[in-house]
């Protein structure tokens, strides 16, 4: 299939640098966003996003004249639905007395009944929003045809997951294996021949709901293998181990790969993605669902080794070093960063934190400040959360004219170099138990 002009909705960290890419490689491309803010943004030549690269790609994008922006759809050869798919705030599904999150397919609802209108004989709906497995076949599809026309006769549809990494999406976009997930074989076709417009990487073409369950199985595997990480941590400290130390000789064998302990996971992701499974199929997950609880209860292990380090936690003052979900990247969705300063602060700690990827940070009960300097001036304690390059390459004499605070807490393994070693720095580590 040819395809003149598409259609993506959803300008966040996948639609946008979607778009531009299918932009740059020549494809008449429509942006849409129902944010407004959003789009006054882009507008004016600056992101609402931070990504390496982008910026540049957007604006040749734009250059171009293949790049438009719009807060509705228009008609289109294809559409791509790439919208947020968040837990809902207070709608909790109950299965043998566990509670588990449920997925809120709200905009992935408007943003399918939005296309509607505009759908015409021999289009390709794409949704790339990760979803709870069969979300194609039994949400999608059926919103589709109210326009009367029939999904796999008449129009195309497919699912095809974004599978790249915040700091790395451009190149990623471009070399990452692509999993399009057809509806019919001729739909797994037609998403292939879109993609083909810039992705290097090999396609696989699949059935739809494989797909979505090829998603949700690579970030399930991973949030399994955080858990026990952090499990490992827990352990180290109650048997007097250095946790990161155990870790470095337990993968020397070969076949043993243990990821890093932290302050529990985050992101759009990994943090999410488990929960779809659980939802769609509690009594089958049950492995899924604990490696989730142990996640989601890291940042409270965190605050009780801050409460250790500092004997009390009321009225204590505390810098925490990032709010970000992981290093050297802007995103704060579900950082287990921010639960731990929300926890902090509720125990009656006084709590500032600096995230340096994004200085402005405007959170609900967490107070951010611009700098290093003034998040520490005043500090008891330095709460490493967040494994910055810049955080990372802190040493002892940059600190000592920064702060009084004489506590360090390290949730990463950031500061594990001997330099803090007769430095008067206080230095707690997570799972560490010596």
């Amino acid at each position: 299939m040819k395809f003149q002009q598409i259609c993506i909705l959803g300008l966040g960290y996948i639609g946008l640098p979607t778009a531009s890419m299918f932009a740059t490689h020549g494809v008449k491309v429509l942006g849409v966003d129902t944010n407004l803010g959003i789009l006054e943004t882009l507008n004016s030549g600056r992101l609402h996003i931070h990504e390496p690269g982008l910026g540049e790609v957007v604006e040749n994008a734009v250059k171009s004249g293949n790049l438009k922006l719009a807060a509705s759809p228009e008609p289109s050869d294809a559409f791509i639905i790439a919208v947020p798919t968040p837990f809902y705030d207070s709608d909790f599904g109950q299965y043998n007395g566990q509670s588990y999150k449920k997925a809120d397919m709200r905009a992935v609802i408007a943003a399918t009944e939005a296309v509607l209108p505009h759908l015409r004989k021999g289009n390709l709906v794409v949704l790339e929003s990760t979803s709870p497995p069969r979300t194609t076949v039994d949400l999608l599809v059926p919103i589709l045809e109210r326009s009367g026309l029939k999904a796999g006769l008449d129009f195309f549809v497919a699912y095809s997951p974004e599978r790249v990494l915040p700091g790395q999406i451009l190149r990623e976009l471009v070399e990452n294996a692509r999993v399009i997930g057809g509806l019919t074989p001729e739909s797994a076709q037609a998403g292939s021949d879109l993609y083909a417009t810039f992705v290097r990487g090999q396609i696989h073409k699949t059935d739809a709901t494989t797909a979505e369950m090829v998603k949700l199985m690579e970030n399930t595997y991973r949030d399994v293998n955080i858990a026990i990480a952090n499990e490992f941590s827990r352990l180290a400290e109650r048997f007097g181990v250095d946790v990161w130390e155990a870790i470095q000789l337990s993968s020397l064998h070969p076949r043993v790969k243990i990821l890093n302990p932290g302050p529990g996971v985050g992101g759009h992701c990994i943090s999410v993605d488990p929960w779809f499974f659980v939802e769609t199929a509690p009594d089958l997950s049950v492995l899924i669902q604990r490696a989730r609880q142990v996640n989601d209860s890291q940042p409270e292990f965190v605050v009780e080794l801050v409460k250790k380090a500092l004997g009390s936690l009321p009225g204590k003052k505390i810098a925490a070093l990032g709010l970000a979900y992981k290093p050297d990247v802007d995103d704060l969705r579900e950082s287990p960063a921010v639960e731990v300063v929300h926890l902090l602060t509720r125990a009656g700690a006084s709590v500032v934190a600096f995230e340096p990827f994004k200085p402005q940070a405007n959170l609900p009960g967490v107070k951010a400040l611009p700098s290093l300097s003034e998040a520490v001036q005043d500090a008891d304690a330095l709460l490493l959360l967040v494994n910055h390059t810049e955080f990372r390459q802190l040493t002892p004499s940059m600190l000592v004219s920064l702060t009084p605070a004489r506590i360090l807490i390290d949730t990463v393994n950031g500061w594990a170099g001997s330099d803090w070693a007769g430095s008067g720095f206080n230095l707690f580590r997570l799972g560490v138990g010596k």
